[in-house]
């Protein structure tokens, strides 16, 4: 197969949503449809024991929720696809952020009970930020929902895009029959099977004559009235338009039932696309390009346990990455090799030996790589939009086993690495200061410290209102303020000037004295 095809058959996307509407679910079983897992597991149920493919850190595990974005891949009607599953939480949004600059479509999750909710709008934003493609999926329908045509009217008004069903519930709760399918113009019926196996569906069109039987005469007709209304309020389904990210397709179905998946599956594969062109600070790089070029938009330490393993997710913007292969690290200007570069299905990875454009591949990473670090052959590019956020909540971080004093110091300094949490030196006494965008984090930090590493660490309260990148081409003025803040002053973990101002007034009045020095909110710069 030449690069053009095998680029074409490439879908990269992700699955976001609020928390617990139901995207590791559907990962789960969009996976068990591809035939790559045999058995879905569910987040939380008391009847299936096997947890989710994707939730494979024990935290994830515990807590029936995900901290970190998995990577899954899989070949499904001639396609190849690449899914990542996010976290759904906000105090994980930066790794969700970054995993959207990495794809080409989004598949968003809704509750049909509750609707569009807060963190589905934010996310909602940056796909817009992007113009990414993204398609809707009301999932829980086997649960009591709201009407389908006040789902779709919310989701117009809230997401502000313009959308179009092409499947239609026949019920929902008690009494869900199962789902039509617009595109395809075929009805699947629900029936209650083994939820961990793939449900089989009777497939009927509208004009059959049995169709009364199996939904009754009151739900045919019911039927049949809804879908005049579609096609008289929203306009016919143009691809084009989805392309550009200004209408949204919408799906129904129930995915801890396996019901509603595999429609969804099936016309993504049609109407989604292929990788395209990603920007750099001087030009725009397209798929089809020989040479191979990509950026890594996320470090996850400690993959396996047993081997304290750090890896970088690569994601190919062009050409063919190889193994053994020599790459400039554009940052460092060193050529790289990688002999064991993977692909994965959450925490099982596999070694490849060739990957092509819009491919997600593992490196293994000796503490030299940084999110957003550039990959090419040569040529010297730098990958733009990849998102840096600024700390909001700060603590000291104590050793609470001085025996451990080693391995406290390594578990920070790899989790920090991950682009989670940043790590801050006080000037004054040389405590070290954690800030994050979320407080769930402090608890998984502390909890990976502690399973991870067998560190164990404490924390302790510290009152800073936000923390500030210093930089100035007035040496004197920069030295004069390091002097007079010295007690707020600290350096981050590459060594750059940090100003922790206690207040916002505190904040205001020093950038109105010290007119020559840059205040930087992200480390991005």
């Amino acid at each position: 197969m030449s690069l053009k095809d095998e680029i074409k058959r490439r879908r990269t996307f992700a699955v976001i949503a609020h928390p617990d509407a139901g995207k590791t679910t559907l990962t789960e079983k969009l996976l068990l449809f591809g035939g790559a897992i045999h058995v879905a597991g569910a987040v939380k149920s008391n009847k299936i024991k096997k947890t989710a493919t994707s939730d494979f850190m024990e935290i994830e595990r515990q807590r029936g929720i995900s901290v970190a974005t998995s990577v899954m891949e899989f070949e499904y009607q001639g396609a190849k696809i690449n899914i990542l599953d996010t976290p759904g939480h906000e105090d994980f949004a930066e790794d969700t952020y970054r995993t959207l600059t990495a794809v080409d479509a989004v598949i968003i999750v809704i509750d049909g009970a509750k609707g569009v909710e807060s963190q589905t709008r934010k996310l909602m934003n940056v796909c817009r930020m992007r113009s990414t493609p993204v398609m809707v999926f009301v999932n829980k329908l086997d649960r009591p929902c709201k009407e389908p045509f006040e789902l779709l009217e919310e989701i117009e008004q809230e997401l502000q895009i313009a959308v179009r069903p092409l499947s239609f519930p026949i019920g929902s709760g008690p009494s869900f029959q199962g789902v039509y399918n617009i595109y395809d113009e075929s009805l699947a019926l629900f029936k209650e099977v083994d939820r961990q196996y793939i449900a089989e569906s009777i497939h009927l069109t509208l004009d059959d004559p049995e169709l009364g039987e199996y939904i009754g005469a009151g739900n045919a007709s019911e039927l049949e009235e809804n879908l005049e209304m579609v096609s008289e309020l929203f306009e016919p389904f143009d691809r084009d338009l989805y392309l550009q990210g200004l209408l949204a397709p919408v799906f129904f179905g129930s995915a801890v039932n396996n019901f509603g998946v595999r429609e969804l599956l099936e016309t993504f594969i049609r109407i989604a696309p292929s990788p395209h062109a990603a920007p750099t600070e001087s030009r725009l790089v397209q798929a089809a390009e020989e040479k191979m070029t990509g950026f890594v938009f996320k470090i996850h330490a400690n993959m396996d346990p047993n081997h304290r393993d750090r890896l970088a997710f690569l994601k190919i913007c062009s050409g063919t990455f190889e193994r053994g292969k020599n790459y400039l690290h554009v940052r460092s200007g060193k050529q790289m090799k990688f002999s064991s570069p993977s692909v994965f299905l959450a925490e099982k990875k596999s070694v490849v030996d060739v990957a092509y454009a819009g491919d997600i591949v593992g490196l293994h990473d000796t503490g030299n790589f940084k999110i957003g670090d550039t990959f090419t052959e040569g040529e010297k590019l730098k990958f733009t939009g990849i998102p840096s956020f600024a700390p909001e909540m700060f603590r000291y971080i104590e050793n609470a086993d001085p025996q451990k004093f080693k391995q406290l110091a390594k578990g920070i300094d790899q989790l920090m690495d991950e682009g989670v949490a940043q790590l801050f030196t006080s000037s004054l006494n040389g405590r070290k200061i954690i800030g994050t965008v979320g407080a769930l984090q402090f608890e998984v930090i502390q909890y990976r410290l502690e399973h991870e590493y067998s560190a164990k660490c404490r924390w302790e309260p510290i009152a800073i209102h936000k923390a500030c990148w210093i930089e100035s081409d007035n040496a004197e003025q920069l030295a004069d303020f390091k002097r007079r803040k010295f007690t707020n002053m600290a350096v981050d973990k590459h060594g750059r000037d940090v100003f922790l101002a206690d207040t916002s007034y505190a904040l205001q009045l020093a950038i109105e004295k010290f007119p020559d020095i840059r205040f930087k909110f992200t480390s991005e710069f």
